[in-house]
């Protein structure tokens, strides 16, 4: 059954993690990379996974318009589905739509009461109600923190997951515990951080913070083509 092929390959269940919802109710998590390395990509992985598993996903972009980001969608879903363009996958497709709602901002603009405001006007209407979030393109500043604690809050609340991409720069050394210095002091706010990481011509996905994977779990790759998720080498 194509559901079931596509849930399988959750990236996390990949890594090893035990459950598909390896993020508590009310928890964030972050995807850390350079500029293009595939942060969105990842995301946009793991939102599918949900939607197939009826979870509504809100995604949040403060870089890309609605229609990029659509594209990005689409083009996943046809990847994962292994390019069939028939019936059967665009059946699929179209019922799990429902379960993804796209929302834009201006980055300079985003503010945590704003997306609030929006949030609630989605749910009073009875339009949207998500379970999982990303947001994609905040910047990790010296003024992050403020609105790190008021997404936390809404994200307990709600019991909503938040999904984080985090830009890093090639000049920063990692410190003791592996994370980049401009991450570490709000690192205790999230429970699961992975990094990709370029290493000649393929990007590893490390596991920097939080549940331990199983020791079967295998360290797994990007394929640069493609930025889905592949078999590591044997």
């Amino acid at each position: 059954m194509l559901i079931q092929e596509l849930i399988h390959r959750n990236p996390l269940r990949q890594l090893g993690f035990e459950t598909e919802d390896i993020l508590p109710a009310g928890g964030f998590g972050a995807v850390l990379a350079h500029a293009g390395v595939g942060k969105t990509a990842l995301l946009v992985q793991l939102a599918i996974n949900g939607m197939l598993r009826n979870q509504n996903v809100l995604h949040v972009s403060l870089n890309d318009p609605v229609n990029k980001v659509n594209l990005w969608y689409n083009e996943f879903f046809h990847h994962l589905s292994g390019g069939d363009g028939g019936k059967k996958s665009m059946r699929l497709w179209e019922s799990v739509l429902p379960h993804r709602f796209i929302m834009t901002f201006r980055v300079e603009s985003f503010t945590v009461p704003k997306l609030e405001e929006r949030l609630s006007d989605l749910a009073e209407q009875g339009i949207f109600s998500p379970t999982m979030m990303i947001i994609d393109g905040l910047h990790f500043d010296q003024s992050i923190r403020e609105d790190l604690n008021d997404l936390k809050i809404l994200s307990v609340g709600s019991g909503m997951r938040i999904w984080f991409t985090v830009h890093t720069h090639r000049h920063q050394l990692p410190g003791a515990d592996g994370l980049p210095a401009s991450f570490s002091p709000v690192a205790g706010l999230f429970d699961l951080v992975v990094e990709l990481r370029p290493e000649h011509a393929n990007v590893h996905i490390k596991h920097l913070k939080g549940a331990i994977p199983n020791p079967a779990g295998a360290e797994l790759l990007l394929d640069p083509s493609t930025m889905l998720i592949k078999d590591p080498p044997p």
